[in-house]
């Protein structure tokens, strides 16, 4: 995305990697939703990607317009609309990813990723995915870091 480092982020994490397949048509929805997403009537400059076969992001560089919160609720809408029409959730908080030494991603929940943690499977060191940042150079700089630099350490 050529947005500002500073444009809004919104991350959303599937449940599950997305098919190849899926992916390249979600991201061909994604961009279409992007281009034409208004807010009070003025096209929003935004952009939008999935990383890692798993990470749905929207970016809005507010520097132009706002995302108000209708626009908001336009993009949650268009977000539920994918969920359906591919069968994923998107919208699960108490999802965690991280990265295994081979580099693969998975995806577990809160439960799994304690007891992986508790038996030595992942670690401090593990790379996880915080889906929490807030804008775009976070999300360049900060997206993925150690386990123990970050808040799912709280949740171990």
């Amino acid at each position: 995305m050529s947005l500002s480092p500073q444009s809004k982020v919104w991350i959303y994490q599937s449940n599950r990697p997305l098919a190849e397949t899926e992916e390249q048509q979600i991201l061909l929805e994604l961009q279409a939703f992007a281009q034409s997403w208004i807010s009070h009537n003025r096209q929003l400059r935004a952009g939008a990607d999935i990383l890692h076969q798993r990470f749905v992001v929207l970016a809005v560089d507010e520097t132009q317009a706002d995302a108000s919160g209708c626009s908001i609720d336009k993009s949650v809408h268009f977000l539920k609309g994918l969920e359906q029409n591919y069968g994923l959730s998107l919208f699960e908080r108490m999802i965690f990813s991280y990265q295994d030494a081979e580099g693969k991603v998975h995806t577990v929940d809160r439960d799994t990723f304690a007891q992986l943690h508790a038996s030595g499977a992942i670690n401090d060191e593990t790379p996880v995915f915080d889906p929490l940042v807030n804008n775009l150079g976070d999300l360049q700089q900060q997206f993925v870091k150690p386990l123990g630099q970050s808040w799912h350490k709280r949740m171990v």
